[in-house]
């Protein structure tokens, strides 16, 4: 996970994705009434549960590790309707277990609150960029060039330090990632901000 490596020096991966994860059966039997009943707003919630999981054992005192040389294989989205569907669980799941997440962070090193702020606030602050452009198209009439030029220059930073750090030049690449955000994420992650009691499994 692109969280993996920063989190992992300090013990505290902050989700280990289900399909790509391990545990001690020892540590998973401890935890396991409180993985098999969780709830929110009352309800039984039966998605994001990687990401729970991951809490609960931190929670617990647990160490989750990030393992650079392990293998995996998974099912991935194939079209778009799969992956914004994918896109909007974890929306979800991300939005309610990172509140279960902010007390477990007072016991961690605080380097890991710095990066759950980071993780939440760069999207936060893309969708206010995004609006305060169509905010001054829609008033002035006038192109948000200003605008244009701090999301363009934010993307190339992030993409060009992700780019050194794995010493790969094809994470240039990335920036596309960007109109993806703009156009079908940052809608979609709304929608899942205002649904958050919607448990629906939304898979294949």
């Amino acid at each position: 996970r692109r969280e993996g490596g920063g989190a992992a020096r300090f013990g505290a991966v902050m989700c280990c994705c289900g399909p790509c994860a391990m545990y001690r059966r020892s540590a998973m039997l401890s935890l396991l009434d409180q993985y098999e009943t969780q709830l929110y707003r009352g309800k039984p919630s039966d998605f994001g549960e990687d990401r729970h999981l991951t809490i609960l054992m931190l929670s617990a005192g647990f160490r989750t590790e990030y393992v650079p040389s392990a293998i995996a294989a998974t099912v991935v989205p194939d079209t778009i309707g799969v992956y914004l569907r994918q896109q909007l669980r974890w929306a979800r799941s991300t939005f309610r277990d990172t509140l279960l997440a902010f007390p477990v962070l007072a016991g961690l090193d605080r380097y890991l609150t710095l990066d759950v702020i980071g993780q939440n606030g760069g999207p936060l602050l893309l969708a206010l960029s995004v609006l305060t452009g169509i905010g001054q198209f829609a008033l002035t009439a006038t192109v948000p060039w200003w605008t244009i030029m701090v999301i363009v220059s934010m993307t190339l930073v992030r993409c060009s330090v992700a780019a050194y750090r794995a010493r790969e030049l094809r994470f240039l690449g990335f920036a596309l990632h960007t109109l993806v955000n703009i156009f079908l994420l940052i809608p979609l992650k709304a929608y899942a901000l205002c649904t958050l009691s919607n448990s629906d499994w939304l898979s294949r």
